[in-house]
Formats: structure tokens, sequence, C-alpha cells
């Protein structure tokens, strides 16, 4: 039916809000034939379907997505929460996964939990209150509780980074073990012995790229790495810490440094390059791990331990959208291998 109403002028609602019966009266149809257009059924006429268009413009007319969402039940949209959105690594796996979302006709929501456990509830609250689609979580520190918890409260979610076990969802990450081993093998099979780690053991990925280190450091019967914990994960941590180390002396100092990311590295970078006594890779050789955009731009190009990041929050959509489209299907853990990159700050 594309008629039953008149064409007079929509009178203005209190709060200046205007509705689909205001767009229905300025079209001359129901509000039936409004909301047909505007969900696309083919049931509509080209001239109705014009007619119904150009009073949504004139009139200014913004469909209530809330609303939409509650009456489905879900929405198009996904949430994202990652521990540090100023992180170039985690700001690219946020491009793969809203990249795979708009190809689905989806959109993403990022929280920044901000290593902080009570701000990640609060954004999987305001997450569950929108009736998101689902979840991708990098979450902080040991999570099993929390991932439990979600999937208990009907969310279907998707960790990103290594899962708790045992599993209740499905994960996509990088084999950081595996990792670890590749950028400490590097620097010893370029001589050095005497190997710094940089980086917090507590969290879960970075004790699996400490892991590697001690395993590489095995295998060549070169001792422990020396565990250096930063006050943070960031480049201004990286700086502090390399100032410190500088402090010692040449004659106490690692000939070698593996930072858990390459914020750290390049705030270490930055800390040696500038006191103007210490040269990379003469002195000390020195790797990053993500390979961020900027790193092979730093004063001295960094080595990295690359992971796949966009493809990452790609990936993580794609298992997510598996489970949304059929709750039977088994949960899915993709495990990405690490790529070692080098550039000068390793090389003799």
């Amino acid at each position: 039916m594309e008629d039953g109403t008149d064409g007079d002028a929509p009178t203005p609602t209190r709060s200046g809000v205007v509705g689909i019966k205001d767009v229905a009266r300025h079209a001359g149809v129901s509000v039936t034939t409004v909301s047909n257009v505007l969900n696309s059924t083919n049931r509509i006429s080209s001239e109705t379907r014009q007619r119904v268009l150009a009073s949504v413009d004139e009139l200014g007319y913004v469909r209530n997505a809330a609303a939409r969402q509650l009456r489905a039940g879900s929405s198009g949209t996904l949430g994202l929460i990652v521990p540090d959105a100023s992180n170039p690594f985690y700001s690219a796996i946020a491009r793969g996964a809203e990249d795979a979302a708009l190809e689905r006709g989806g959109s993403v929501i990022v929280g920044n939990s901000h290593e902080d456990v009570e701000r990640e509830s609060a954004y999987v609250n305001l997450f569950e209150q929108q009736r998101v689609r689902g979840v991708l979580v990098a979450p902080v520190a040991d999570a099993a509780a929390r991932v439990q918890s979600l999937v208990r409260r009907g969310l279907t979610t998707v960790v990103v980074g290594r899962a708790p076990r045992p599993a209740p969802c499905s994960s996509v990450s990088i084999d950081n073990v595996s990792g670890g081993y590749l950028a400490a093998r590097h620097l010893l099979d370029t001589g050095r012995r005497r190997i710094a780690f940089v980086g917090p053991p507590a969290v879960p990925g970075v004790g699996d790229r400490l892991a590697g280190t001690r395993m590489a450091m095995t295998d060549a019967a070169a001792g422990e790495p020396e565990v250096l914990e930063p006050h943070g994960l960031d480049v201004a941590a990286g700086r502090e810490l390399g100032a410190a180390l500088i402090d010692r002396g040449l004659d106490r100092l690692p000939d070698g440094v593996f930072c858990a990311n390459d914020l750290l590295a390049i705030g270490m970078l930055h800390a040696f390059v500038v006191s103007r006594r210490l040269h990379v890779p003469d002195d000390v050789a020195l790797i990053g791990y993500d390979d961020v955009d900027f790193a092979a731009s730093a004063i001295v190009p960094l080595s990295s331990v690359r992971q796949p990041a966009e493809l990452i929050g790609r990936t993580a959509v794609e298992l997510l959208e598996r489970e949304v489209g059929d709750a039977s299907t088994q949960h899915r853990h993709v495990l990405f291998a690490p790529e070692l990159v080098v550039r000068d700050s390793t090389s003799a």
C-alpha cells in the first residue's frame, strides 16, 4: 500500500526531531511505505521511492538506529576493546577489523581500556547496552574469568591475543614464543652474548616472548638474559630505561637488547642517540617487536619482529561472523607465525 495519508507539511514535534510519520505525511504515503523504502524492499514503485527519499532529504530525517537494534535484538556494529589505542600496532588491528566489517555492511566501535580492568568492563557493559553484534577484545592481563563472563552473558566474543585456557571462545594471535626466539637468535647470530630483555613478563604475550628468548639462549649455551622491567610499554618508558643503561658505563652494558615492542625500542634508541655516548649497533644492537609503520623510518632503522596486525583484525571479524551466523560452530584458534625484519639497528 503506497498511499493513505495527505500531503500536508509535517507538524514539528516537541523535541524538534523529525520522525517517520512526518516523512510519511510530507510524501503523501503511509508509514509502512516509508519503512519499506528505507529498508530497500522491492514492493515500492520507483516514483514513490523517489518521492519518499526526497522527503527524507528535505526534512533531514535520520533513522533511529537504537530503536531498530532494540527491535532486532542486535546491530551490525562490532565492539573492539584494545589496551592502548595510541599504540600503532592496535591501530592497525582496528583498521583491519574496520575494513572487514565495512565489507559486510557493518562498523566497529573502538574502546581503549588503557590497561585498566575496570575501564575494560565499562566498555563491555556499554557494548552490551548497545546490543552490538559481538565483541573483539585484546584483554588486560589474565582475562580467563572476564572472557567466561562475556560468553555467559550471550555476547559472541573473539579474543585478540593469547586465549585463556580452557578457551570459551575463538581467538586470533601470534606465536610469541617463536617471535621471541627469532629476535634473540638474531642477536646471537650477530655475535651478541650479553642479551637484555626489556618488558613486563607478567603480561602474557610479553612473557611468551621472554620464554622464546630463554629458549634461544639455552640452545646457544649463552646463559640467561638480563630482564629489565620498564614502567610502561611506551616510548617514554623506553627512553627512561635507556638513560638508566647509559649511566652504567660501557663495561656493564648488554651488547644486545630485545624490547617487547617497538615503542620501547624507539624510546631506548632515542636515549642512546641523544646521549652521543652509545652507538647503535656498534656498542649495542637493538631489536623491537611488532614492526609498526615508523620502525623503518627511525633515526637508526629498527630491526623488529613483524606481526600481521591488519590481518589479525580482519581474521578476528571473520571468526566472529562465523559464530554469529551459526551458534553451533566450533571455536577456532588462529595462530600466525611472526617474521624477522632486519634493519640497521642490528646490522654489524
